[in-house]
């Protein structure tokens, strides 16, 4: 079972490989990445676990691309087996020579072999040639330049001599450029590395050299960038024997220094000297084994050092981690197979429709939703923010009715300008009664100012629809032909303008009709005679006489005869402004009055009363219009602007879109549609792989 779980998880890798491998891949893998700097003996280690010599080496950065190495135990074969492997192998004798220098162990080189991923079907028995193809393929992407790429190398090793584990290897980290590399090598490194151990499911495997200051181990100080709290690192100290005498590793993997969740573990390797002497594995990790079994320091803890120690640990954890993360892998691969599925279908089909078919389904799907969101049936509807039909009605009953409520007559009309009128409207004749003619010259002139706000209601409503527009073309399924989502935009925004002139012609003559005729018989028209009690009272308040004696009120009679009656002067009044003089000469001259004239001077007690009569009257009549046209004007819109839109907009589409000549250029697909209907198809066919992967467990 426990093989299964990492099997399934190599299958997935192998699955997902044409994504881009762990950094660019959409769902997070549990596997080992390897980190550590360049001098640290990374590909030492990795060998080491594998028991054979395999990875590219020399000086610079030898690991240019990232290597997902899947170790795969296998139990020994049958004979019959193992003959069938012999016949399918081409053995040269330069191949037995080889054997014969690593052990003479042939018959393990039966057993034991690598396939690649971009080599399907291909088994490579001889490990030096494993090496070449790592080194073919990693020029083959990064060129020959020693530049880096973060596209992986899928390679499986089958042996009975391994551990079923999952490793990624990573380029080590580099300070200096070499040869023809950019300046900026170690930013490249480091933000490669980033990507891959900076996913939640990434298990570190730091790689540090045990003789160098531990607090200065580039791949610890990266590890602990994406995993402050070490909850998923794991440290490997390397070069334990070079350490000078008298020291070792002890507080370090007491977790005294830098504590780790999952500790450190001490290895040997074998030094240039071993591999130029063509010391073999087996026996480098036979001379570690006798090395910690024989040290002072870590004889009593032996069997939890060493290189086979790692790889079992490293197994574990990785088991324990994949049976955690499995059921949340399960749940990502599914949601973003249906993400994608579900762009593929909006995106269209690959064999398009006839170029009409296409012009009439999309202008029906357009209309439709036109309609639909101005009332109120959208297929989404946002509790986020209003849309649509809901902000044409907010448009109507807070931002339009506020604003014509806002509208004050007095804020332009002055006392001075209701005197002046009434005695221009009485003629040579001072009139006796407040007169109508300079009522409805001042209405007139106020209603007027409900055109302004009525016309710029037009210009909002206009506004919104052309948001809902927009709203509705930056649906993906639009882009898929550009220069049709274009030309039904040009249409409808033209259409509403053709609209709009009619609709602000309509608007003038509602407020034109009631600058025309102003109802003085409408039945919440505050009337004269009320008009008149009212200033009155306020005038002239009535005084009630208390008698001193009892304190309480006089009868009305009594009242009356006590009650101080309110003398007023009758004032200079419309002329007393320029006959003011006591100069007798000057007035017997009969100057000429001035160019402009105008009524000055303080009013009279009854040219007091007949101004608040006015005012009293205008703002009674101005809040009746006010009411009408906040009900009237919306209507207005509705019926020449909006309901038009919605009904005759598909009819005008139809006639300018459905038989251009043009169709065939309208309905032309969008390069980005094409290319992203690729991506998708390819995405949805490895996300099913990976389904029936994950499935299976």
């Amino acid at each position: 079972m426990d093989e299964h779980l990492i099997s399934t998880i190599n299958k997935l890798q192998d699955a997902l490989a044409p994504l881009g491998g762990g950094s660019q891949s959409p769902i997070d893998l549990p596997q080992i990445t390897v980190v550590g700097s360049q001098s640290s003996g990374k590909s030492s280690v990795l060998e080491n676990i594998v028991g054979r010599d395999f990875l590219p080496r020399g000086t610079g950065i030898v690991t240019r691309r990232p290597l997902v190495l899947q170790l795969i135990n296998r139990r020994q074969k049958k004979n019959n087996d193992v003959s069938k492997d012999l016949s399918n192998m081409k053995i040269s004798s330069e191949d037995e020579s080889k054997r014969a220098d690593t052990g003479g162990q042939s018959e393990d080189n039966v057993e034991e072999w690598g396939e690649f991923l971009h080599l399907p079907g291909q088994k490579i028995f001889n490990f030096d040639e494993i090496r070449q193809e790592i080194v073919r393929e990693t020029d083959k992407v990064t060129g020959g330049n020693l530049g880096i790429s973060s596209v992986p190398i899928n390679l499986r090793i089958y042996s009975p001599y391994v551990l079923t584990l999952t490793l990624v290897d990573l380029p080590g980290l580099t300070k200096v450029p070499v040869g023809d590399q950019p300046p900026d090598i170690e930013k490249r490194i480091k933000d490669m590395l980033l990507k891959y151990i900076s996913k939640p499911n990434a298990i570190i495997l730091s790689v540090n050299a045990a003789n160098t200051d531990l607090a200065n181990s580039d791949g610890l100080k990266l590890a602990r960038e994406v995993d402050p709290e070490g909850t998923r690192t794991i440290g490997v100290l390397t070069k334990v024997d070079l350490m000078d005498q008298g020291t070792d590793v002890v507080d370090i993997l007491a977790g005294r220094i830098i504590p780790l969740r999952y500790g450190y573990i001490p290895v040997i390797n074998r030094g240039q000297k071993d591999i130029e002497k063509k010391k073999t594995i087996r026996d480098a990790l036979s001379d570690e084994k006798a090395y910690f079994e024989n040290h002072p320091s870590y004889g009593s803890k032996a069997h939890y050092c060493g290189t086979p120690y790692l790889a079992k640990k490293l197994n574990s954890i990785l088991l324990h981690h994949i049976r955690q993360t499995l059921p949340d892998i399960k749940a990502k691969i599914e949601a973003t197979l249906k993400k994608y599925q579900t762009e593929l279908y909006n995106l269209g089909p690959e064999t398009m429709d006839s170029s009409s078919s296409v012009v009439l389904s999309t202008i029906t799907d357009f209309t439709n939703e036109y309609a639909g969101i101005l009332n109120g049936e959208a297929k989404e509807l946002s509790s986020q923010e209003l849309s649509g039909g809901a902000r044409v009605s907010f448009v109507f009953h807070e931002v339009f009715k506020n604003g014509i409520d806002a509208l004050d007559p007095f804020d332009q009309i002055k006392d001075s300008d209701i005197r002046t009128i009434m005695y221009n409207s009485s003629g040579s004749a001072p009139s006796l009664f407040v007169g109508t003619e300079a009522f409805e010259v001042l209405v007139k002139q106020q209603i007027k100012r409900f055109e302004e706000p009525s016309l710029r209601l037009v210009g909002l409503v206009f506004d919104e629809l052309v948001r809902m527009l927009k709203q509705i073309i930056a649906q993906s399924k639009y882009s898929r032909y550009p220069s049709l989502r274009e030309a039904i935009s040009n249409q409808f925004i033209e259409f509403l303008k053709d609209a709009a002139i009619p609709t602000n012609k309509f608007v003038v003559d509602i407020i034109s009709a009631e600058q025309t005729y102003i109802n003085t018989a409408h039945p919440d028209l505050l009337k004269g005679s009320q008009a008149m009690a009212m200033v009155e009272e306020k005038l002239h308040p009535r005084q009630v006489a208390v008698d001193p004696k009892t304190g309480k009120p006089l009868p009305p009679s009594q009242s009356a005869a006590t009650a101080q009656k309110p003398v007023f002067e009758e004032k200079s009044g419309f002329f007393g402004g320029f006959f003011s003089t006591k100069n007798k000469k000057k007035l017997a001259a009969l100057e000429s009055p001035p160019p402009v004239l105008k009524a000055t001077g303080q009013m009279t007690e009854r040219e007091t009363m007949e101004t608040e009569v006015i005012k009293l009257l205008i703002n009674s009549y101005f809040n009746i219009v006010k009411r009408t046209i906040a009900d009237v004007i919306p209507k207005a819109l509705m019926l020449k602007l909006i309901v038009k839109s919605k009904t005759d907009i598909q009819k005008v589409l139809l006639e300018k879109l459905y038989g251009s000549q043009d169709i065939e250029e309208l309905t032309k697909e969008n390069d980005i549609t094409i290319q992203r209907r690729k991506e998708c198809k390819k995405m949805v066919e490895i996300l099913r792989h990976a389904s029936d992967i994950v499935s299976s467990v």
